[in-house]
């Protein structure tokens, strides 16, 4: 008998489509696809310094109830007129969660909620809502964090980014050179800002790499590089990263590297010492700065949803309560509004003082 060597430690298979047959059973429309790339295009001109309006991605941690994010996102679209001179609102919607030991890992890998990882289904969700997102006109952002998973929807977002857990990745610096939407590369978890810079310099250069085709063969692809990655400061667990003095000096690093001193300031995680209810006052200093005339903070993060707080899953979907996040803890929608409001006040006030 001969001696086995392969697949060991697999228990099972399962075929996913391959990403142009969710693609043709879900298409884009050429008015939805025409606003994402002005969506891009307004980010982009945010990023070289061209628009002084902020970005600021907002919206749930994790998409876990396309109901509750549908209406999350039919609330951003009517409050978008309001701040539309002063803020580029893209919405937070993210499929994949990185986790440091173990739990419920996205939409994509467990839409159910019950450990079954019905990762078809997950990918058709999420490709869903984000034509659904695209058909309201809200733009999308969300974390890449499967090299495979790009494939079946990364051409819907407006927004992409590479966690603190994977900017040092190799792999993840390759696939960022070739997402056609802007990334933000966030801080690593040990505060180090060095690592994304260099994250930045190595995607905007071009790559030739294995991955799979729209078909679902293997193949290899030769980028041109991603000219518009940048910083995102998230802070750390020994303290955050959002104050002025920071700022100046990410800003510095940046130059240094001969890259446009332009980044973003996530208000959640590191910089608000995991405390969901600090957002606001991260918010309100990044607004501090920027109405004291900062050009180096070109937008923000937050951590939202129509619920504050979050909840555990104890039993799948059964007993959820509506519209609360099940990984990080988010500010509700009033605050939320609140803190936007502020911001969009800020860059006014900086645009009067020039």
């Amino acid at each position: 008998m001969p001696t086995r060597i392969s697949d060991l430690h697999i228990a099972c298979e399962e075929t996913l489509p391959a990403p142009q047959e969710l693609h043709r059973a879900l298409p884009i429309g050429e008015a939805q696809a025409a606003h994402i790339a002005h969506a891009r295009a307004a980010v982009q001109a945010t990023l070289r310094g061209s628009d002084d309006r902020l970005l600021a991605i907002v919206g749930p941690c994790s998409i876990h109830e396309p109901e509750s994010a549908m209406e999350y996102a039919e609330r951003l679209r009517d409050f978008s007129p309001r701040v539309a001179d002063a803020l580029i609102l893209v919405m937070r919607v993210y499929f994949e969660k990185p986790r440091t030991r173990m739990g419920w890992k996205g939409l994509v890998y467990d839409p159910d909620l019950d450990g079954q990882g019905n990762m078809g289904e997950g990918l058709r969700r999420a490709r869903t809502l984000l034509l659904a997102c695209a058909r309201l006109g809200v733009p999308a952002a969300s974390e890449i964090l499967d090299l495979v998973t790009p494939q079946y929807y990364a051409e819907l977002l407006t927004w992409g980014g590479i966690g603190a857990r994977t900017v040092e990745s190799p792999l993840h610096r390759q696939m960022a050179s070739a997402l056609s939407a802007p990334v933000g590369f966030k801080n690593a978890t040990d505060g180090s800002v060095q690592t994304a810079v260099d994250a930045i310099l190595v995607a905007a250069q071009p790559h030739k790499f294995p991955t799979i085709a729209l078909d679902g063969r293997a193949m290899v692809v030769t980028t041109t590089g991603n000219g518009y990655g940048h910083l995102v400061l998230r802070g750390s667990g020994s303290g955050s990263n959002y104050d002025a003095a920071s700022v100046r000096r990410a800003a510095d690093a940046l130059v240094q590297a001969e890259l446009p001193p332009h980044l973003v300031v996530d208000c959640s995680h590191g910089n608000s010492g995991k405390d969901y209810r600090k957002q606001p006052e991260v918010a309100a200093c990044v607004a501090e700065q920027v109405a004291g005339g900062s050009s180096a903070i070109c937008g923000v993060m937050l951590e939202s949803h129509l619920v504050e707080g979050k909840q555990a899953i104890v039993n799948g979907r059964n007993g959820l309560r509506y519209g609360q996040s099940v990984t990080d803890a988010c500010i509700g929608w009033d605050t939320t509004v609140s803190a936007l409001d502020h911001l969009a006040a800020a860059v006014r006030t900086r645009r009067k003082g020039h």
